[in-house]
């Protein structure tokens, strides 16, 4: 956990547990013994928590939320089971687990060195003074939708519009909750998210379009620290920190584990210097941030060009998302890593839902590569996706016969399977002449 760039990520929706304040090496968190309701733990520990609609605010298990400070303590006492995230001038710092098979003591990633960074960014830290436009993607799904918009329509600043792009929709559902908050409503019939993504954005006539799926909530101050990160004109992207809503299933428990949003506690920024500079393979850009919570600048997108639709979810499977931060790398933009904005993901419940969704995911990001190659000409995508990752399956699947496996390797068939089908439909696609408009 000392890494403060990688690590496990907190949840919204939650209560927490223990007694008033414990030390840590002269680190103070401030714990609430009585379980509440998430919006009332909230409200006393992080101001600007949105307030869960849907099910009108109760517990969501295996995720706790505590508040640190600088002064003060006592002894380490009985700290909730399960995850615990740390948050520290209204922004998460770090995390740690409890109770379970990773539990660590004290606070995950936190130590002087990380919060002397961390009040540097908050002291550099710009106002937000562009207009944004909000854009939610969203298939069938009006109950997760509505959670979502309640969450965004309570933000400290407030978004132009709110545009909700209904794709393939089966039905009216999504209309109705759409007008029932007060939202702009596109329909874009064409399945897929790279679709969905391209439409919300030639809708948006703000000067920065930001995006949130309809399965996150997000914290009030989300936006105003998203778009306070275009602090320089070189950012053509800025992608916040993810966490997740709940822990409430060995599925959930297992993504957060091995596939994690989070991307750490600390800004960081990549640029097209370190881009280029880049020779260990190809430039990983899919640890930019995730797509759940993103923003770009709209003028970008007409001079780099929108989203590739052979990918996303729909098509290909995922990495609609890293496929435009690369391009934008390679186009000598940079890239920003704002972890003061925070959204919370609800990941799947059950291990069917999340089966599909790792082959999906691995399909989309075998397509991606070839995409970036076809995209950019850098031979290394092309290394990565018929030697590196080729080399890397063959190693696991050697543990794996040597009965040396890890719990990271209990979707390694999904894996595999999903990664050749990506690279069947990227020439598939090829062969039939099913090369997207935004590509021409």
């Amino acid at each position: 956990m000392g890494d403060p760039h990688r690590g496990w990520s907190a949840s919204a929706g939650l209560s927490t547990t223990v007694v008033g304040s414990k030390q840590y090496g002269g680190l103070v968190h401030v714990q609430d013994r009585h379980r509440r309701s998430c919006a009332s733990v909230w409200q006393v520990l992080v101001s600007g928590f949105p307030v869960m609609p849907a099910d009108g605010g109760t517990d969501r298990p295996g995720v706790s939320h505590i508040v640190i400070s600088e002064s003060g303590g006592s002894s380490l006492g009985d700290m909730p089971e399960g995850m615990v995230v740390y948050w520290w001038n209204d922004r998460p710092v770090g995390h740690e687990f409890v109770g379970c098979q990773e539990s660590q003591r004290g606070i995950g990633g936190i130590d002087s060195n990380v919060l002397s960074r961390i009040r540097a960014e908050e002291e550099r830290a710009s106002q937000a003074t562009c207009s944004a436009s909000v854009v939610i993607c969203t298939r069938d799904r009006p109950d997760q939708l509505q959670r979502c918009l309640a969450s965004v329509s309570q933000q400290t600043y407030p978004a132009r519009e709110i545009v909700v792009v209904d794709n393939a929709p089966r039905d009216e559902r999504t209309k109705a909750v759409t007008e029932e908050a007060h939202a702009i409503y596109v329909r874009e019939d064409r399945a897929g998210l790279g679709y969905a993504r391209n439409a919300g954005a030639r809708r948006a006539t703000s000067d920065i379009v930001a995006y949130t799926d309809d399965d996150v909530i997000v914290h009030q101050r989300w936006l105003e620290r998203l778009v306070a990160a275009f602090d320089r004109p070189e950012i053509g992207s800025v992608m916040g920190l993810v966490l997740p809503a709940e822990l409430a299933t060995d599925a959930q428990r297992h993504f957060e584990r091995y596939l994690s949003f989070g991307r750490g506690y600390v800004r960081r920024d990549f640029d097209a210097a370190s881009f280029a500079a880049h020779t260990d393979g190809v430039f990983p850009a899919w640890t930019v941030g995730a797509g759940a919570s993103m923003a770009f600048r709209r003028d970008v997108l007409d001079r780099v060009g929108f989203f590739d639709e052979r990918l996303g979810a729909g098509q290909a499977g995922c990495s609609e998302d890293s496929e435009f931060w690369y391009r934008l790398l390679a186009k000598g933009y940079s890239c920003r890593y704002e972890p003061r904005s925070v959204a919370f993901h609800f990941h799947r419940r059950t291990m069917e839902a999340l089966s599909s969704q790792i082959f999906y995911y691995m399909r989309g990001h075998a397509a991606a590569l070839l995409v970036q190659h076809e995209r950019t000409g850098i031979t290394a995508n092309l290394t990565q996706a018929f030697w590196r990752m080729p080399c890397r399956y063959v190693r696991r699947l050697l543990r794996r016969v040597g009965r040396r496996t890890t719990p990271g390797d209990r979707f390694l068939k999904e894996e595999i399977s999903g990664y050749l089908s990506g690279l069947l439909v990227y020439y598939r696609n090829r062969r039939r002449g099913e090369v997207p408009e935004v590509c021409r």
